[in-house]
């Protein structure tokens, strides 16, 4: 029976803000490595030989950004599966299942989250295949992770008094996040563990499942499949349908109802880093507690998390606290407040402010582009194409823009001409011309645009003709 990893990449991990941004989210991050929180789990199973190609399922909005990291560590997915909204993590597997189910109707699922850290693989692997033997007989496997302190961050699943068959447990119970009482008890008990939220079933079971348990759902993601389409490693499902579909987990969903879940036990460094003292928890510290990362200046400062990443960041006389700075946004937080950075991106989205969804670098499949001044009726940013990469056929309703090439060579087109412009040179694009500009060149294109008009939204930009098929969004 063949192993489907299937990665679920929808959250946007909010409690990490300023690093993650909505459209730039925690599994995109390098946080605990040199390769980005997707990046790892998607190599985390490397050592089981009869491996299958991994499926995706990510918000559209960051679907070539997943695609690149992907690229970047030699893999190439099954597929990616687009959802234009997310739904929690039920509809989102019961997307896979289906998927899979076409390709082969034998496929087993392995669903981890993409913005899970796993530091010692080998004893996950080992977990996943001592499971295999239970989820093939039609068990829907969990694993719990051995506590080893009374965190009110996790839910908690306790085992039954039976024994176990094949290494793995009856479940008893599902419980929410407890409190600090609540916490230590189940941790003195000895048989309760963390939630990791990660599973190991056979995807018709779980289609079973959902059928017997959330048929609204099953018949909202049918429709969503079977009226979309592949589009290279793509699959865009039906968004309308989609849309419909309500949102559940796969513990309400299924796992808290289900006779069929069991739960095998994991001691393997595993954090969800759903906020920034659990980063601090499994980062190296120095001497007097801290994570240092970037150009920071710690003195008599204890246990805190300090990020810089633009300028030089100086602490005196601070214990127990966080600081990140980032090219647009800065956060000062209390440890033990950490959770309510939340609070803040909400606000942020309240206010329509930039910060709680972007980066200063924004980017795109074709490069990236960076704020440089803004002011009325006018902004400067500089753009980065890659090397062969094109800019959609588009025009603009409200503004004009001035392009000055600092690097590389442009191929640009304007109105009915067709040119290139070298390194200081420029050239004007008037506002409602028809436009594209092009990397014709083996190095990266850098470019000044200076935008200005009544109105400069990204929202004012039409496309015509665009090799990464964004002609319908805008």
């Amino acid at each position: 029976m063949s192993l489907y990893p299937v990665i679920l990449s929808g959250g946007s991990g909010s409690r990490l803000w300023p690093l993650s941004r909505e459209h730039f989210p925690k599994p995109l991050l390098q946080l605990v490595s040199s390769q980005t929180l997707l990046q790892d789990t998607a190599c985390r199973l490397d050592e089981i030989d009869d491996l299958s190609d991994a499926v995706y399922v990510c918000n559209e909005e960051h679907r070539f950004l997943l695609a690149e990291q992907v690229a970047q560590i030699g893999k190439r997915p099954a597929t990616i599966i687009l959802e234009p909204e997310g739904r929690n993590t039920a509809p989102a597997l019961t997307l896979a299942a289906l998927f899979l189910l076409q390709k082969d109707p034998h496929a087993m699922m392995i669903v981890m989250p993409a913005d899970h850290v796993i530091k010692e693989a080998t004893s996950f692997v080992e977990a996943v295949q001592q499971g295999r033997a239970s989820a093939e007989a039609g068990k829907l496997v969990t694993f719990g992770i051995v506590p080893d302190s009374a965190e009110t961050g996790y839910g908690y699943i306790q085992h039954d008094s039976g024994d176990t068959v094949n290494g793995a447990y009856r479940v008893g119970q599902f419980v929410e996040k407890p409190d600090l009482e609540t916490a230590e008890r189940y941790l003195a008990a000895g048989d309760y563990y963390w939630n990791s939220g990660i599973f190991l079933m056979r995807a018709d079971k779980w289609l079973q499942e959902m059928t017997d348990n959330r048929p609204d759902i099953v018949a909202a993601c049918r429709a969503a499949m079977e009226a979309g389409k592949q589009d290279s490693d793509f699959f865009r499902i039906d968004q309308d349908s989609f849309r419909a579909c309500p949102s559940d987990s796969i513990d309400y969903a299924v796992m808290e109802k289900t006779d069929d879940a069991v739960v095998i036990p994991v001691s393997a460094g595993w954090s969800d880093v759903g906020a920034w003292p659990a980063l601090w928890n499994i980062c190296p510290r120095d001497e007097s507690g801290n994570v240092i990362q970037g150009d920071v200046i710690a003195y008599d400062t204890n246990n805190a998390f300090l990020l810089a990443q633009h300028r030089c960041l100086a602490t005196v006389g601070l214990d127990n606290i966080i600081v990140i700075e980032t090219a647009d946004a800065v956060l000062v937080a209390s440890k033990d407040k950490a959770q309510d950075v939340k609070e803040i991106v909400s606000h942020l989205k309240k206010e329509r402010r930039e910060e709680y969804k972007v980066h200063r670098e924004v980017f795109r499949p074709w490069g990236s582009y960076q704020g440089i001044d803004a002011g009325s009726r006018f902004q400067v940013k500089r753009l980065s194409v890659k090397p062969g990469a094109q800019l959609s056929l588009q025009m603009h309703h409200h503004r004009a823009e001035h392009w000055v090439v600092v690097k590389g060579t442009a191929l640009v087109t304007c109105g009915d001409q067709v040119f290139h412009l070298h390194e200081n040179e420029s050239t004007y694009i008037p506002m409602g011309e028809k436009h594209r500009l092009e990397n014709p060149g083996e190095i990266p294109l850098e470019i000044i645009e200076i935008q200005s008009g009544s109105y400069l939204g990204e929202d004012d930009i039409v496309r015509f003709e665009d090799i990464y098929d964004r002609v319908q969004e805008s």
